[in-house]
């Protein structure tokens, strides 16, 4: 197991371990096996109607939001649309997920488009950033220096990273378990920008003009009725609202899969069955956790099966439970609440590595002395 330590001069050793190569015992065939029973009992088959259904539901909810909207006119009641949006195009962006793990179309030219559509169309992000960001993740996940989503991004998800977090990213790092879900509000207008930042970057972009002139066409098409027939401090609340809605829900499903549970050691080789296991986290609740998150709340089974359709995700959540208590493997499930409150006591205790302002160099010294 390898330990990680800041600054000798600053902070002293953390303590914070890694799992490697000796944490979990390799197995070889684990995967092998329940993925031919997955296979044989038919559970990586399209579900077309179900998205179709899916997709007609969003739709009238849209409707019915755009109504609302010009029904309302010039009231501080829109606010309440605007959160309705901002539920909306997370669950659409459930929906563009899922097409670019070609969990919905037949073809993967065709779900690449649709998911193109979701998410650069409708939704506002930038479907290549995306793809390549969560790519990585998929194949690390919780590895050290190769999964992009515990890179360092105001909020520290290391030890290490927290240790160099200083004055006012200090500040936060040091409490940014309890301020989680407060930045989480800037989530959404985060999201927007690192897709621009991602289609206007030098070299070469894939999709680059197509995901431009998409996400272009998009923003105009929302914004110009918010600033056409909303006063302009109420059209910027509207705004701050939506943006704010959308960013704590992504968060609030995302956050959960992984956060606080294992993190790899960056030069580690565990099996494919074991790696996607031990770091991912379901949620229990059936249904409604599977509506409300879009079936992340399955992540196990999504991180086995990244291809498999939403509805089948319950039936292998069987299979791979049986098959990790045949081979006494840790199966991580907890409820939501509980899953949040993992999420901000690890954040809390990462975050106590952040440098201290205030902290005197002497007085560290004469502490290891």
């Amino acid at each position: 197991m390898a330990t990680v330590s800041a600054p000798e001069s600053r902070l002293g050793p953390i303590r914070q371990t890694y799992a490697g190569n000796d944490s979990f015992p390799h197995l070889t065939h684990a995967y092998t096996q329940v993925s031919q029973v997955v296979r044989e009992t038919g559970l990586l088959g399209r579900r077309q109607g179900f998205y179709a259904m899916v997709g007609g539901v969003l739709a009238l909810l849209f409707a019915g939001a755009i109504t609302g909207f010009v029904l309302l006119g010039d009231s501080w009641f829109q606010l309440l649309i605007a959160a309705a949006f901002g539920i909306l195009f997370t669950q659409v962006a459930f929906l563009s997920h899922e097409a670019a793990h070609k969990q919905i179309l037949a073809s993967g030219p065709a779900n690449d488009r649709l998911a193109r559509i979701l998410a650069v169309g409708v939704v506002g992000i930038s479907l290549g950033w995306w793809n390549s960001k969560h790519t990585r993740h998929h194949a690390n996940p919780n590895r050290v220096g190769k999964d992009p989503d515990i890179e360092v991004d105001t909020v520290s998800f290391t030890e290490e990273d927290a240790a160099k977090a200083s004055g006012a990213l200090g500040f936060i790092t040091r409490r940014q378990g309890w301020l989680f879900f407060p930045l989480l509000t800037l989530e959404g207008l985060n999201l927007h920008y690192l897709g621009f930042k991602h289609l206007l970057s030098r070299g070469p972009v894939k999709d680059r003009w197509a995901e431009l002139a998409l996400v272009t066409a998009r923003f105009v098409i929302v914004l110009t009725p918010i600033f056409v027939f909303l006063p302009l401090g109420m059209a910027f609340a509207f705004i701050g609202v939506m943006l704010a809605v959308f960013g704590v829900y992504m968060g609030a499903s995302f956050a959960p899969n992984h956060k606080g549970m294992p993190i790899i050691d960056a030069g580690a080789k565990l099996d494919f069955f074991t790696k996607q296991v031990r770091t991912s986290r379901n949620i229990s609740g059936g249904w409604w956790a599977t509506i409300l998150m879009g079936g992340l709340n399955y992540q196990i089974e999504h991180h086995l099966f990244p291809n498999m359709p939403r509805p089948h995700l319950a039936k292998a959540r069987e299979l791979v439970r049986e098959h990790c208590e045949s081979l006494d493997v840790p199966y991580t499930e907890t409820t939501l609440i509980q899953s949040y409150w993992i999420v901000i006591q690890y954040l809390n205790r990462v975050g106590l590595a952040a440098r201290d302002p205030f902290d005197c160099y002497i007085v560290e010294r004469f502490r290891k002395a």
